[in-house]
C-alpha cells in the first residue's frame, strides 16, 4: 500500500525507501494459523532533509514500522531500500553497524532508555567506541561534548558527569538525540519522543528535530499519536489505521484538505482553542479488527460513509491531489470536488 506521493524508485534524494513492507505477529501454539497484521503492504518514502511524520492511534503500527527499519523486527516480506541498496540483504556485521549507526533509534521513555548505574556520558561514549572506532578516547570526548552542546545540554562538561537520576526528562530526551547524532545519522527514527514530557518542554525537543534537519540536514521520522505536533516540525504526513497506510501528503494539504474519513475523525478530536464548545466526535462502531482480518477496509466498522464495496475489496491508495494519496473508496480527489463544485456554480 503505498503511502507517500507517487515517484519513480530510482528518484533524485530519496533516502530510504520500503517496498511492500509487512509484519505479522503469529498468535497461538504451534499449529495455530492465526496471526496479527501490525504492518501490511507499507509504501514509504523518506527524502534527505525531510521530516515524515507518522501519526495515528495506539495500535496502529507505527513503533512497528520504526522497529522494522531499525532491524529489531525481522519483515513477514517487503523490503526496505536505503541509499540504494536493499537492507534486507545485508550479511557482514561492517555493513550492518553502518546502517544502524546511520539509522539510529530515539526511544519514547527517556527514564528507561539510559542504565541508571552509569553516568550519562557513558552510554554515547560506548556508542561512539562501537560505531566510530577510529576516534582516540579523547577524539571522542570532544565528540561528546559537541553533540551534547548540540541538543542544548549545556555545560556539556557539567551533563556529561550527571547521573541519569539528576536529570530531567526533557534533558534525558535529550541526551538520546545527542547519542543518535554522535553517530553521524542520515536518518533518526524517532519514536513518541515527547508523549512522555511535560507540555512545556516537548517544543524544545520538537526545535531540535527541525534544527537537526536545517543545520545538520538529517531527516527524521517522527512516531507520534499528536497530529499538533505534527503539524508542528514534519514536511509531510502518513496517516496509519490497524496497519494501513490510509493517507498521505504534504502536512498542510492533509491536515487543511483531508480525505479519509479516519484522518477527519483524528482531526476533530483536536481541541480548537478558539471554540469553546466542546466537540462531538462522530466516532462509532467497533475497534479496528487486526487479527486476520481479511479483505476489506479496517476502517469500515467505524466510517460513517462505508459502502458495500469497503466490506469485500482492500483500498488502494489513489492520487487525491499533488503528492497527495488517500486509500479509500470514497474519498472524491480534489480535482473532482473542483469540478463538482463549478457544476453546482
Amino acid at each position: 500500500m503505498s503511502a507517500t506521493n507517487p515517484a519513480p524508485r530510482d528518484d533524485a534524494g530519496v533516502l530510504l525507501r520500503t517496498i511492500g513492507l509487512t509484519r505479522h505477529f503469529k498468535l497461538g501454539g504451534f499449529f495455530s494459523k492465526r496471526s496479527l497484521h501490525a504492518v501490511d503492504d507499507l509504501d514509504l518514502t523518506v527524502h534527505e532533509r525531510e521530516i515524515v511524520a507518522v501519526v495515528g492511534e495506539s495500535g496502529s503500527g507505527k513503533t512497528t514500522v520504526a522497529r522494522l527499519l531499525a532491524l529489531v523486527y525481522t519483515p513477514t516480506r517487503g523490503d526496505i531500500v536505503y541509499r540504494g541498496r536493499s537492507v534486507l540483504r545485508l550479511r557482514r556485521r561492517r555493513d550492518l553497524l553502518r546502517y544502524r549507526g546511520e539509522v539510529p533509534m530515539v526511544f519514547q521513555d527517556p527514564y528507561s532508555a539510559m542504565n541508571p548505574v552509569f553516568r550519562v556520558s557513558h552510554g554515547v561514549l560506548r556508542t561512539l567506541a562501537l560505531h566510530r572506532p577510529e576516534l582516540s578516547k579523547a577524539q571522542r570526548h570532544q565528540e561528546a561534548v559537541r553533540v551534547f552542546e548540540t541538543v542544548g545540554l549545556t555545560p556539556a562538561a557539567d551533563m556529561l558527569r550527571k547521573f541519569p537520576y539528576e536529570m530531567s526528562g526533557g534533558q534525558r530526551q535529550r541526551v538520546g538525540f545527542a547519542a543518535a547524532l554522535a553517530l553521524g545519522p542520515k536518518l533518526i527514527l524517532a519514536d513518541e519522543p515527547v508523549s512522555m514530557l511535560d507540555v512545556s518542554i516537548r517544543a524544545g525537543i520538537l526545535n531540535i528535530l527541525t534544527r537537526l534537519r536545517d543545520e545538520q540536514g538529517v531527516s527524521i521520522l517522527y512516531i507520534t499519536h499528536d497530529i499538533a505536533s505534527a503539524r508542528y516540525v514534519a514536511d509531510r504526513i502518513v496517516v496509519m489505521y490497524a496497519g494501513h497506510a490510509v493517507e498521505s501528503g504534504p502536512t498542510e494539504v492533509v491536515l487543511g484538505r483531508p480525505k479519509h474519513p479516519y484522518t477527519q475523525l483524528l482531526l476533530s478530536a483536536v481541541a480548537d482553542p478558539k471554540d469553546r464548545a466542546v466537540a462531538v466526535s462522530s466516532d462509532t462502531g467497533e475497534p479496528p479488527r487486526v487479527i486476520d482480518p481479511g479483505e476489506g477496509c479496517r476502517f469500515r466498522w467505524r466510517c460513517p460513509l462505508a459502502v458495500d464495496t469497503c466490506s469485500t475489496l482492500t483500498p488502494r491508495p489513489r492520487p487525491m491531489g499533488p503528492g497527495h494519496e488517500a486509500a479509500c473508496h470514497v474519498a472524491v480527489p480534489e480535482a473532482e470536488s473542483s469540478l463538482d463544485i463549478a457544476a453546482v456554480g
